[in-house]
């Protein structure tokens, strides 16, 4: 009796024992689970000295309120961009100045709170979990935002890191959706990062639904998922059936079938890009060879001073990119037109009926003005900033991602092409250098300067080289041997479509543009060049005067 006596004072002063020790503990829970949001300001001010449990329950709190600062304040907590006064806790951001002193401007009101040293403001403390918590939490409030953008922008970040954690938010997400604005691209992401979830369920019905959803599905991340479902279900055989492991290969195989479509889809857009580029450059070449009968290896140079104008414009006006580009195509056209006239006139005028000497001149020249570039601008290559319209991407489907500098360019080239044909066609100058191209003696008893109408047409093909270095400004870096790139390319396409004719030009130009893009995947850059001028050696045996032939003297003599 007594050893039941003893046994019960010793039950009963264990437990009071414990009672007292955890009053501390159930005091704290108590007094964070009381934590309850009077107003946004009140509860950002509780947030910079509350403990990492105390946080996470802010969090929530912020994100359950959906107030309009919410994703503001979560996204510079998470980056690192958030501190607060240690006097005061005021939350702030901060910047340097040159007293090496910081400026803290209020979160809240955005106002200068004033000069502080760098000791005085600390940044707002968070651990891993917090961190997850906070990119959860921005999801959650960007999946719901009324801004699309911001929807597509969450949908696909839920995407790369699809999880079980988020599958009660995708679900929600889609019936918001689907309810809602019923963006099918939005929906689409959804569903993708939805079965890519159910993929690791333990159910096989589930699992097959999920492989059956993700068929033709483009995304990386679909192709990805299903990678590493067969790998474990090869790992853990007894676990899984033969038919889900051959429905994921066979779905595998159906997206890599249509990746390597679009891979060629896009080995010909940027082979028509490429053609683009050349029939700016080779545009000008084919108007001074086929009327002039001059080898100009100084072509390339007038392309490097188009994309030099280019550069010079935009350091004249760096605040406005976007219009200096549109300043920089008359700028280049008048600088590379003039130099061509200059160059006309002082040298090649002297060297007509004598097409190599004309070439060894023209080399000579080229290698005059790399060294003058080289001279003002410096032997480095130079930096030329795309504009905002210019820039990006516009997407075909999840696999096929196109870019609009390319697009942009291949329309200008079109458009050059248009205009120069008008030209040729409906003015003066036009019907006169056509008289000259087809019979320069007769041209020449009809009134008609010839010797002008050489200066005119050379300025106007070195012009137009020079519209190309604008072009190319937006491909590449700006250097001394930009030019020397696409010479021998200009050749091929102005021998390949048939001297002095425009139309031979354009599809000269593309069908090189387009061989070099789809042989380089396959045989590499040098290897596909090659194959390319191989070919063109073989079809001018068989048509010596190109695809589309044009009587003038330069193919006569």
């Amino acid at each position: 009796m007594s050893i039941i006596r003893t046994w019960l004072y010793c039950m009963l002063a264990i437990c009071s024992v414990s009672a007292v020790a955890s009053e501390p503990i159930q005091a704290s829970v108590a007094q964070v689970a009381s934590v309850e949001i009077i107003s946004f300001e009140e509860t950002v001010n509780t947030f910079p000295k509350a403990s990492y449990a105390e946080k996470n329950l802010i969090i929530q709190q912020i994100l359950n309120s959906k107030h309009d600062r919410a994703l503001e304040l979560f996204s510079a907590v998470l980056n690192g961009d958030l501190f607060y006064v240690k006097k005061t806790s005021e939350l702030v951001y901060r910047e340097k100045t040159e007293n090496k002193r910081y400026l803290a401007t209020s979160f809240l009101t955005s106002e200068e709170v004033g000069l502080f040293k760098k000791r005085k403001l600390k940044k707002v403390g968070i651990n891993n979990k917090l961190r997850g918590q906070l990119k959860s939490a921005i999801a959650e409030l960007k999946i719901f935002s009324g801004d699309v953008s911001e929807r597509e922008s969450a949908a696909l970040s839920i995407l790369k890191s699809a999880d079980d954690s988020q599958y009660d938010l995708l679900v929600k997400a889609l019936e918001a959706e689907n309810n809602g604005d019923k963006n099918q691209k939005i929906i689409e992401v959804l569903e993708t990062a939805k079965a890519l979830i159910l993929l690791k369920s333990d159910i096989q019905a589930v699992r097959i639904k999920a492989i059956t959803d993700l068929d033709k599905s483009l995304y990386v991340e679909s192709r990805n998922g299903l990678l590493a479902f067969i790998d474990h279900a090869l790992l853990n055989i007894e676990q899984y059936s033969q038919t889900e492991i051959t429905l994921a290969k066979k779905t595998l195989d159906s997206i890599d079938q249509l990746m390597q479509l679009n891979g060629v889809l896009e080995n010909v857009y940027f082979g028509v890009a490429l053609g683009a580029v050349l029939l700016l450059a080779a545009i000008g070449l084919a108007i001074t060879f086929g009327v002039m009968g001059v080898i100009n290896m100084a072509h390339g140079e007038m392309i490097m001073l188009g994309a030099y104008t280019t550069f010079v414009i935009q350091q004249l006006m760096p605040n406005h990119i976007g219009m200096s580009l549109l300043v920089a195509v008359p700028a280049a056209f008048l600088v590379s037109g003039l130099v061509g006239v200059l160059i006309e006139r002082s040298v090649i005028r002297h060297l007509y009926g004598r097409p190599l000497e004309t070439l060894l001149a023209t080399f000579g020249i080229s290698l005059v003005l790399q060294q003058a570039v080289r001279s003002i601008f410096g032997p480095l290559n130079q930096d030329v900033v795309t504009p905002d319209w210019m820039a990006g991407t516009f997407t075909v489907n999840p696999g096929l991602e196109l870019t609009y500098n390319r697009l942009y360019i291949i329309i200008f080239s079109l458009m050059v092409l248009a205009g120069l044909a008008l030209v040729l066609k409906k003015t003066l100058f036009g019907l006169q250098m056509r008289a000259v191209t087809m019979n320069r003696p007769m041209a020449s008893s009809m009134g008609i300067k010839t010797g002008w109408v050489d200066a005119l047409t050379f300025g106007l093909g070195s012009g137009i080289a020079g519209v190309a270095g604008v072009a190319l400004s937006q491909l590449t870096n700006v250097g001394p041997n930009l030019g020397q790139a696409y010479i021998i390319d200009s050749f091929m396409v102005v021998v390949f479509g048939g001297v002095g004719n425009l139309w031979g030009t354009l599809v000269g130009a593309m069908s090189l543009g387009i061989a070099n893009k789809i042989f380089e995947p396959m045989a590499g850059a040098v290897l596909a060049k090659i194959i390319v001028l191989v070919a063109i050696i073989l079809f001018i045996q068989k048509r010596p005067r190109g695809l589309f032939a044009l009587k003038g003297r330069a193919v006569e003599g």
